[in-house]
């Protein structure tokens, strides 16, 4: 097993990385998150129906690409560095799923199609380890369907109320749900399992938002001068920055071996170290950027609430690393 891309992820890559580019660059993320609809339901139609990204995990006998977790995963990283606000992780990751676990080809038609987005009323803040009932859930508000798994069973509920609530990640809105009918079985599953497949392919969108923070924030102090030399080129920034780069290489390691093997244990360890790297090296990047950082027209507080929300979803670092000491007989 190799954790190196391969030319076909590098295309994935760069066709997301360009349309993101030219429809979700930081000011029009910003602009986003700011209105009445965080999020940007025309470029998550571009990006299901054109380059396909909602039904990459689809099979293709479904009308999907029939990639793997490692495809989704690039995706993620990209959503990532971009801070996207798109349901692609609701809806054409857990969503997707929950309906392949179940066996449910008509639905995965439907999302593989980029007709409909789904989200999976579980809260965010639920785990592989812990499942809980209630909380706040994430993309419900922008799905045409909504799924819910009562005692292992997954059916599809109509009439669910969705209040939605302020959320500290502005460019993924949560929700209250409540109520709501069963009017289709679907089939059996295993949440838990759901909740893990959720976890290793989120370990790739923080290693994307930790590699835009590195980035930006290497530009901008080779650019800042102080004393008249940049302020890169001061030691204890320099030490600092290569710090954080160990830990972003690390991070890209542990996100490939996640969405590759797809086990408890390399979930757990890309889901404990990639959470606290991402909000570390976005912490630093405020910091480094002065008091331009502290600003609400620069971009970086949008990845540093992305690092501390993605922190907390499915499982936070404490509760990957009591799994995986008991995984690795450490318990």
């Amino acid at each position: 097993m190799t954790l190196l891309y391969s030319p076909d992820e590098d295309d994935l890559r760069s066709a997301v990385r360009s349309l993101l580019a030219d429809r979700a660059s930081s000011s029009a993320v910003l602009a986003r998150v700011e209105s009445a609809q965080p999020y940007d339901l025309d470029l998550w139609k571009t990006l299901a129906q054109e380059i396909g990204v909602a039904g990459l995990l689809v099979p293709e006998e479904y009308g999907g690409a029939g990639a793997t977790a490692r495809e989704a995963g690039v995706v993620m990283e990209e959503l990532g560095r971009a801070v996207a606000p798109v349901p692609f992780f609701t809806s054409s990751v857990l969503a997707t799923k929950a309906l392949l676990d179940a066996g449910a080809g008509e639905e995965l038609e439907r999302l593989a199609a980029g007709e409909v987005t789904a989200a999976l009323l579980v809260p965010l803040a639920a785990s592989p380890y812990k499942i809980l009932t209630e909380g706040l859930v994430a993309g419900a508000e922008a799905a045409e369907v909504h799924l819910r798994v009562e005692e292992g069973v997954l059916y599809r509920v109509e009439g669910a109320t969705v209040e939605v609530v302020p959320s500290l990640d502005l460019t993924r809105p949560v929700a209250r749900v409540s109520g709501g009918e069963r009017v289709a079985r679907l089939g059996e599953v295993d949440l838990g399992e759901i909740l893990g497949f959720g976890a290793a392919l989120l370990a790739s969108e923080q290693l994307g938002v930790a590699e835009w923070c590195l980035e930006t924030t290497l530009a901008y102090v080779k650019q800042r001068y102080q004393f008249a030399r940049p302020v890169g080129s001061f030691q204890a920034i320099k030490h600092r920055l290569a710090d954080l780069w160990l830990d972003v290489v690390r991070a890209r390691a542990a996100a490939r071996n996640a969405v590759a093997e797809l086990s408890p244990i390399s979930t757990a360890t890309a889901a404990s170290w990639n959470s606290s790297v991402a909000v570390h090296v976005a912490e630093e990047a405020v910091q480094l950027h002065g008091g331009i950082g502290m600003t609400w027209e620069h971009p970086v507080h949008l990845y540093l609430k992305r690092a501390k929300a993605d922190e907390i979803a499915l499982g936070t670092p404490g509760d990957h690393r009591e799994a995986l000491a008991g995984l690795v007989g450490l318990d």
